[in-house]
C-alpha cells in the first residue's frame, strides 16, 4: 500500500486515548485525519496532541468534509450501531468497540451496511489477540489437554468510573447511554475469548447480573454459567468491584491436565497434566487497564492489516454478534430466573 490509511476516530474518551490512538499513531500504514467527541474540547486535544487540524463534534459531519478511508468508533454503547452504520454507508471501514450493538437487529444491520458497502467491519475484542490467550488456543489446539470438560474466567477491575476521563459522571453507568454495565463491558470479551479458546458456542446460560456497590443503573457485577455445545459447563464473571486490582485469569479443565492462564509478570500460561508433567510458557502480558496502553492490544494492527491485505479480519461482526447474544441471553436469564437457550434470544 502506498498511500497511508486515512483514519477518523469517533468517541476520544479512555480507550481512544489509551488504545486506539496511540497503537494507530505507531502504524506507519496509518494517517490520523480527524477527531470526533461529542464534548469539543476533549476532541481538541486529542488533535492538539497528535498534530490533527479536523475537529468534529456530529460524525455525520465528519464523514461529509474529511476523506477518511477507515473509523475507529469509540463512542457510548447505544450509539454504536447508528454510528458504524453510518460511516459504512460513506465507504469506510469500521473498527467498533464492544459490546458492538444493544440488540441483535442492530447487529445484523451493522454487518449488512458493512456488506453491502463493502468495507470491513472489526469488532475490539481483544483478548483473542493477546500473547497469553494465543498460546493457549495453540495449546488446546494440540489436543494433549484431551476433551475439555470445565472450565473458568474471571475479568474485573475497579470499575469504569476509575477507569473513564468522565470519573463518576461517566455514561458507563447510565443505562440510557451504556445499555448494560459490567457484563457489556468485561463479561463479553471471556464470553468472546471462551468461544475463541474453545471454539464452539455457547448453547445455554444461567446468570446473575446485579448491582452491587456502584450508584449506577446497570449491573456492576455479572456471574454466569455458560454451557457448551459440546456440553463443557464452566463460570464467567465480570465485575467493576475489584478494587484491590485487575483479574484477567482463565483456567481449562481437560480430561488429561488444566490450561491455566494467568495475569503474572513471568508466566503466563501452565499446563499441568495428569501425567504429572508441568509446562511452563513466558509469551507476554496481558494488556490491561493498568498498563496504562503500554502494552499494545493488537486490535489496531490487525484492523489496519486486514484493510491492507484485503482479508476479513481477526473478529468479525458476524462474531461480534454472537458475543453479544449470549450477553443479552445471560441478562433475559437474570431478569427471568431461568436458563436461557442462546440460539431463541
Amino acid at each position: 500500500m502506498n498511500k497511508p490509511l486515512k483514519v477518523a476516530v469517533i468517541g476520544c474518551g479512555s480507550i481512544a486515548i489509551h488504545r486506539h490512538v496511540p497503537e494507530y499513531a505507531a502504524n506507519p500504514n496509518v494517517e490520523l485525519v480527524a477527531f470526533c467527541d461529542l464534548n469539543k474540547e476533549v476532541a481538541q486535544r486529542m488533535a492538539d496532541q497528535y498534530g490533527v487540524t479536523n475537529v468534529f463534534t456530529s460524525h455525520k459531519e465528519l464523514l461529509a468534509e474529511v476523506d477518511v478511508d477507515a473509523v475507529s468508533v469509540c463512542t457510548q454503547n447505544v450509539d454504536h450501531a447508528s454510528v458504524s452504520i453510518d460511516a459504512a454507508n460513506a465507504g469506510c471501514h469500521v473498527l467498533c468497540e464492544k459490546p458492538m450493538a444493544t440488540s441483535i437487529e442492530e447487529a445484523q444491520n451493522m454487518i449488512k451496511a458493512a456488506s453491502e458497502n463493502n468495507v470491513k467491519l472489526m469488532i475490539g475484542h481483544n483478548q483473542r489477540l493477546m500473547p497469553p490467550h494465543v498460546k493457549a488456543k495453540e495449546i488446546l489446539l494440540s489436543g494433549k489437554l484431551g476433551k475439555t470438560l470445565t472450565f473458568k474466567t474471571t475479568f474485573g477491575h475497579g470499575g469504569a468510573d476509575s477507569w473513564s476521563i468522565q470519573g463518576k459522571d461517566t455514561w458507563f453507568l447510565k443505562k440510557d447511554k451504556a445499555f448494560v454495565g459490567a457484563m457489556g463491558d468485561l463479561g463479553v470479551h471471556k464470553i468472546d475469548l471462551i468461544r475463541w479458546l474453545l471454539g464452539e458456542e455457547v448453547s445455554e446460560v444461567a446468570a446473575f447480573v446485579n448491582t452491587l456497590h456502584k450508584e449506577a443503573d446497570v449491573d456492576d457485577n455479572a456471574t454466569t454459567l455458560l454451557k457448551m455445545e459440546s456440553g463443557a459447563i464452566g463460570t464467567m464473571a465480570a465485575s467493576w468491584t475489584y478494587y484491590k486490582g485487575e483479574d484477567n485469569t482463565t483456567t481449562i479443565y481437560g480430561e488429561n491436565g488444566v490450561l491455566e492462564i494467568r495475569d503474572h509478570p513471568e508466566v503466563q500460561v501452565v499446563v499441568k497434566l495428569t501425567d504429572g508433567s508441568v509446562e511452563q510458557y513466558s509469551v507476554g502480558a496481558i494488556a490491561t487497564n493498568e498498563a496504562g496502553g503500554q502494552v499494545a492490544s493488537g486490535v489496531i494492527d490487525e484492523f489496519v492489516t486486514s484493510i491492507i491485505e484485503d482479508r476479513e479480519p481477526a473478529i468479525t461482526g458476524e462474531e461480534g454478534m454472537k458475543s453479544l447474544q449470549v450477553v443479552l441471553a445471560a441478562l433475559q436469564s437474570s431478569e427471568t430466573k431461568a436458563f436461557v437457550a442462546v440460539k431463541e434470544v
